[in-house]
């Protein structure tokens, strides 16, 4: 029998990506990436690029939701994940104390140098936010949580009750008890929450996934008093600022919060294998792991496996070694510069907010009026054909991977690699002016193309009735 080849195997069928997808996975997401010319068939990728069958390089400012914060296929982290398998290590033996998750907890705690000292491994952000709601509830002997009604925690149920988003939350029945909902900034709707002293916790993003909000007061700071007072855990959920995404080790730092959890994820796994954690007290951590025969009550069988481990303490190593933190920082700085220049230039630019890496373009209704017919057109049919409109001709005419920022508002969100240079950021604003400067004209392609999304819209619309 002939030997299993993974690399024939892939040579053999390259380019039936979209057809296997149709036929046996998520076939809606196969007509939609069709629809919006995201039907690339990429064979290679490296550092801040990804590349096609014919040698075409696309610009990836999506990093697979922020988790190629490395750039991809990095190096040392390659070389670190081959040398683990080369040494036929012993794996997830379980009733073990692993070395390899003992070294990873160590450097996350030595990153954090606060009072957060136990960690938990698992394998995605969701199950790291899930694992923290537990921690809260055991340790308070309380229910409620309270989460931002803006932001986003995962789609596992505890998760998905606590992302206050009917895009995200309708037909799967009724939520997790005790999920509650306020606004960014709205300190007296937290307290009042909060006074009723059955909170276990209030779970927030320091900059919010959808839309890359973050509030520029002290608002943080206040809510963080409030949870003290009232004997709630504060949980920041680091999964996608964490680990220097925003110009800091962790997005909290902006504001010299001190959590009492801190979850983790995505840039964690150097790219190469599933990777979270969450860090707590020792206190908390042991309110869940109580007892003796407690020792197993919260566990997960894929959560301290070796690669991931070793991928954490690679990434760990890269980031420090290569200056990627102040990267973030150095290259966040200029993009915001050089994006809020072509504001000045584009009416249909509304704002430009980010910090580091993490940015979002937000659109508004332009002042011609040609525009704005065509505008309050694509409006008509879906809040979102603009963003879309302007994301697939990135793709299309400057081979730039970015998306829309989140459902029902007008913005593009850009999350680059932490390795740009000047380059990537000039390549990226001078395709963004093109593109809006071809939206001007209402009768050109870029519009035409806004027609098809229109009928598709209208036509998804029809099938659903």
């Amino acid at each position: 029998m002939k030997e299993f080849d993974i690399k024939e195997l892939i040579e053999s069928r390259r380019g039936e990506n979209y057809d296997l997808h149709d036929k046996y996975m998520n076939k809606t997401l196969a007509t939609v990436l069709k629809t919006i010319g995201f039907d690339k068939c990429y064979t290679h990728a490296k550092g801040a690029y990804l590349y096609d069958a014919d040698g075409n390089a696309y610009l990836d400012f999506l990093t697979g939701y922020g988790v190629f914060g490395m750039g991809r296929n990095h190096p040392v982290i390659a070389k670190a994940i081959k040398d683990a398998i080369d040494m036929d290590l012993p794996n997830m033996v379980q009733l073990d104390c692993a070395l390899l998750s003992g070294l990873l907890a160590e450097r996350l705690v030595k990153l954090l140098n606060n009072r957060l000292t136990a960690c938990f491994f698992c394998n995605s952000g969701t199950e790291a936010n899930e694992g923290a709601i537990k921690f809260a509830r055991a340790h308070t002997k309380k229910q409620r949580i309270i989460a931002l009604s803006s932001g986003y925690h995962g789609l596992s149920y505890g998760s998905l009750s606590l992302t206050m988003s009917h895009h995200f939350q309708d037909g799967y029945g009724q939520m997790l008890p005790g999920a509650e909902k306020v606004s960014l900034g709205d300190l007296e709707a937290l307290e009042a929450k909060l006074k009723e002293g059955d909170v276990a916790a209030f779970i927030f993003e320091p900059v919010q996934g959808k839309g890359v909000n973050f509030p520029h007061d002290d608002y943080f700071a206040k809510a963080q008093e409030l949870c003290r007072k009232y004997g709630a855990l504060f949980i920041a959920d680091e999964v996608q600022t964490g680990l220097g995404r925003t110009g800091k080790m962790f997005a909290f730092q902006h504001w010299g919060l001190d959590p009492d959890i801190v979850t983790v994820a995505k840039a964690l796994s150097g790219g190469y294998v599933p990777a979270a954690a969450f860090i707590t007290t020792r206190e908390i951590h042991q309110s869940s792991f109580s007892t003796l025969d407690r020792c197993v009550v919260h566990s997960t069988t894929f959560g301290r496996n070796n690669l991931a481990m070793v991928a954490g303490l690679a990434t760990i190593d890269v980031l420090e070694k290569e200056g990627m933190v102040e990267n973030c920082k150095k290259m966040g700085e200029l993009f915001l510069q050089k994006l809020n220049a072509l504001k000045e230039k584009h009416s249909f630019i509304k704002d430009v907010r980010g910090k580091g890496l993490m940015i979002a373009i937000e659109f508004q209704e332009p002042k011609g009026l040609g525009q704005k017919l065509a505008w309050k057109a694509l409006k008509a049919a879906n809040d979102s054909l603009f963003t879309q409109m302007v994301v697939t001709s990135m793709i299309d005419k400057h081979r730039i991977l970015t998306q829309v920022a989140s459902h029902g508002l007008d913005a593009i969100k850009i999350l680059p690699p932490f390795i740009v240079t000047e380059k990537e950021v000039d390549t990226f604003v001078n395709a963004l002016d093109d593109v809006l400067a071809n939206a001007a004209n209402v009768t050109g392609p870029l519009w035409k193309f806004g027609t098809r999304l229109v009928k598709a819209s209208m036509e998804n619309k029809k099938n659903r009735q």
